[in-house]
């Protein structure tokens, strides 16, 4: 593991612990510095006869500057408060910005029997390769955030010193690397009553839609009393995508097992309070390659890392976590 300087993130005294760091940071607090993004989007159709929507940042950059592509998160898109924070960053240091939707996050109902998961690699790979082939002035940044972050950290694992092709370093934000540690944490306590109904709220209607596009997919009654994400991973995300069940999609999904791999320059950062990704299942150096850095500070929670400004420190911003990370993957061109 590889010792860069660390992401000294200190939380504002009012907002104590990883779910108020969390929520604040999702709901209230200030995403960007300059004028909102503006988006075009694009539609990439893939070799399996389905498509993903792509939208590019439409700032001002160089013919030949760096193009960093962003990988969201859990039914995440490009209106997330990390995705616009990261493109406030592109757009002040003059970067080319681009969020690659997985399937059926962009808005519309993606075609094929099948939708995304957590250590999707191949798509990653062949969005990157994409990005590459159309950018070819351009190096590429890659930075991904909770499951884009573990698909990405696998991507790497597995290409191996064939990453280095497609990118000069990657990133991964408060990303579950350890699936099953990250899952069971989500479907306890205060978790499962805050974050798991948020995202069961938006992931189980989508999922009968694709039953309605293909028939006898699923378990439709199964689904409907499903309670949390191990449940609805068990009827719906693992067969879709090749995996006996939950446990064998957490454990072959899982980037963890993979990061002593990785030989591009990669960030690994995880808030040590973070409410989805116990403190004791992150990676230690004993776990990583020498390209692989480790930034795990006390405080932060899940994507959030807000901080003071304003009237009394008052709504903040989360523009510190993408200007370190950012900065760190420029660093490495």
């Amino acid at each position: 593991m590889r010792r860069d300087s660390d992401f000294a993130y200190r939380a504002p005294w009012w907002l104590p612990g990883g779910n108020t760091q969390t929520l604040w940071a999702a709901l209230v607090a200030r995403r960007h510095f300059g004028p909102a993004p503006r988006w075009r989007r694009s539609r990439w159709s893939t070799p399996d006869g389905d498509f993903v929507d792509v939208d590019e940042a439409l700032h001002a950059s160089d013919s030949h500057a760096p193009l960093l592509v962003l990988f969201h998160g859990l039914e995440g898109s490009s209106a997330s408060q990390y995705a616009v924070a990261f493109a406030d960053f592109a757009a002040a240091h003059g970067l080319a910005y681009a969020v690659p939707h997985f399937r059926g996050c962009s808005g519309e109902l993606n075609h094929a029997p099948r939708a995304y998961h957590s250590g999707d690699f191949a798509e990653i790979d062949w969005i990157l390769r994409r990005f590459a082939t159309e950018n070819p002035d351009r190096p590429l940044l890659a930075v991904g955030v909770s499951l884009g972050g573990n698909a990405l950290m696998r991507w790497a694992g597995e290409m191996g010193q064939e990453a280095q092709q497609r990118v000069r370093a990657i990133a991964s934000v408060c990303s579950p690397l350890d699936l099953a540690a990250g899952g069971h944490a989500i479907g306890r306590g205060f978790n499962r009553l805050v974050y798991t109904r948020m995202f069961m709220r938006s992931m189980v209607p989508k999922a009968l839609q694709k039953l309605e596009q293909h028939p006898g997919l699923f378990d439709r009654e199964a689904l409907l009393v499903a309670r949390d994400l191990y449940e609805f991973d068990n009827l719906f995300t693992a067969p879709l995508h090749g995996f006996r069940d939950t446990e064998d999609y957490w454990a072959r999904a899982s980037a963890k097992p993979v990061l002593h791999r990785i030989s591009v320059p990669a960030l690994a950062l995880n808030a040590r309070n973070d409410p989805f990704v116990p403190a004791a299942s992150l990676p230690g150096p004993q776990d990583t390659s020498a390209s692989v850095v480790l930034w795990q500070p006390p405080q932060g929670g899940h994507v959030g890392f807000p901080v003071s400004q304003g009237p009394f420190g008052l709504p903040g911003h989360v523009r510190a976590m993408p200007e370190a990370v950012g900065n760190w993957l420029l660093a490495h061109l």
